[in-house]
């Protein structure tokens, strides 16, 4: 009798504990963030690599410019912000047409059924496509973080199509060399670390249903969580990230709804995929400016690389701004902007 209850006992706790697995691993969660809300006068293209694409458009006051500027979020899965276009729109004054889109899997973008299909190489295909779309002979790419990385894949596979480049807070060169992030920055540039890592903002926000979400998608490639689930998750992690992406935590701005979970963790999946194109970037003499805030979270040694491989680059340091640079120093921000394109 004993035996038997205790065999009993042991298969109860067994099926409890494979209950309680089962619930936390494939119950969907909700999570308490806003939801997304369509910026007013979006527009759309169908591009031909099977993307639908939300944009913003502003035009020039007058066009004095022939190549437009093209705005690269970060992320990958972020999404345009209101700070973004806002920051920039002075530009328009300058004579330059401005192109804010919502890359694949995120914003008022189209998500994608097939998750393994973002990749590195679907977003340069659709950048490609959208300069197409635009009918400019040249354009001038602002890439913010992420956005910087693909700028890069643009710019190597078609370096003619570029007149300018302005990198803010750019992380690494793919593939990613992760010894550069050990070289330390010249005291002379008084870079100090962000108060906040993206590490303890992941450490606080992830769950066990998230993480076997992220376990699903790497090793079978498809959604275990819808995408509106995902994407509650994504922007409450966001609100701890942007932490992260400021001097003063103070500053920081509350996690927006609209960004893309699968387009951010299988795009940067596939890294590990991408082709070095660095001898394609070697050495061109396009201008490039490289912006960093004080605070950025991003190491030093990646924007060193980028000082290395472009000899007609310059460095401009923003004083009391991280990784998010127009969040702190919005006029410092545009001014250094404006000063290069002029």
């Amino acid at each position: 009798m004993k035996k038997r209850n205790l065999r009993n006992g042991i298969l109860f706790g067994l099926l409890l504990t494979l209950t309680v697995f089962a619930l936390l691993a494939f119950y969907p969660r909700a999570y308490d963030v806003a939801a997304f809300q369509p910026r007013p006068g979006t527009a759309f293209w169908e591009l031909p690599t099977g993307s639908r694409i939300g944009y913003t458009h502003l035009k020039a006051s007058e066009n004095t410019h022939s190549s437009p500027i093209i705005y690269l979020h970060g992320g990958p899965g972020g999404c345009i912000s209101d700070l973004a276009i806002s920051a920039l729109a002075p530009l328009t004054d300058d004579g330059y047409d401005l192109y804010f889109y919502d890359q694949i899997g995120s914003g008022h973008s189209a998500r994608l059924e097939d998750i393994a299909e973002y990749t590195v190489d679907r977003h340069r295909h659709d950048l490609e496509a959208i300069v197409k779309q635009i009918g400019a002979s040249k354009v001038i790419l602002i890439g913010q973080s992420w956005g910087a990385i693909l700028a890069m894949q643009f710019f190597a596979a078609f370096p003619e199509q570029v007149e300018k480049l302005i990198l803010t807070g750019p992380g690494p060169i793919l593939p990613i060399r992760k010894k550069l992030a050990e070289i330390p920055a010249p005291d002379s540039l008084y870079l100090r670390n962000p108060l906040v890592t993206n590490r303890e903002g992941n450490l606080k926000v992830a769950n066990f249903r998230s993480k076997v979400v992220e376990w699903w998608a790497f090793a079978f490639e498809s959604k275990l969580a819808t995408d509106a689930e995902a994407d509650e998750f994504n922007a409450k992690l966001g609100h701890e990230l942007n932490k992260s992406t400021v001097c003063d935590t103070a500053n920081a701005l509350p996690g927006n709804s609209g960004g893309g979970y699968y387009a951010s963790i299988m795009t940067v999946h596939s890294f590990a995929n991408v082709q070095d194109q660095r001898t394609k970037l070697q050495g061109n003499k396009v201008p490039l400016l490289l912006l960093k805030g004080q605070c950025d979270n991003q190491p030093w040694g990646y924007a060193q690389e980028y000082l290395e491989l472009f000899p007609n680059a310059q460095l401009k340091v923003i004083p009391s701004a991280g990784h998010s640079i127009p969040t702190e120093q919005p006029d410092l921000y545009i001014q250094a902007i404006r000063e290069f394109l002029r």
